[in-house]
């Protein structure tokens, strides 16, 4: 299975929550189980969100993660795909769409 990218939204329960957060991961890391992996990270200026893209070909392991931060934050998970491949989607679609109505 291909690996696919994520757009996680991480909204802080509270400002405490926010900095229990913090301090979590600087004892124990991310706690990514094996499979689900981190590439990049935004926080909004207030604190309030985090945003990260993440990648994995095994979504059920968002869960796991989840789980081990779902007291401080909920989360939001949404699959996305790159604009290349977004417009090359567009792309063939269209040309499939042109190709039906030649044959009719």
């Amino acid at each position: 299975m291909q690996k696919r990218m994520y757009f996680v939204i991480e909204h802080f329960k509270n400002s405490d929550a926010m900095r229990e957060a913090y301090q979590r991961f600087a004892e124990r890391g991310r706690m990514l189980p094996d499979g689900l992996n981190y590439i990049d990270s935004w926080v909004e200026q207030n604190f309030n969100r985090c945003f990260q893209l993440m990648e994995t070909d095994q979504p059920v392991l968002f869960d796991q993660w989840i789980e081990c931060w779902s007291d401080l934050v909920d989360f939001e998970v949404i699959p996305v795909i790159g604009s290349a491949a977004a417009a090359a989607d567009q792309n063939a679609k269209k040309q499939s769409t042109t190709d039906e109505h030649r044959s009719d």
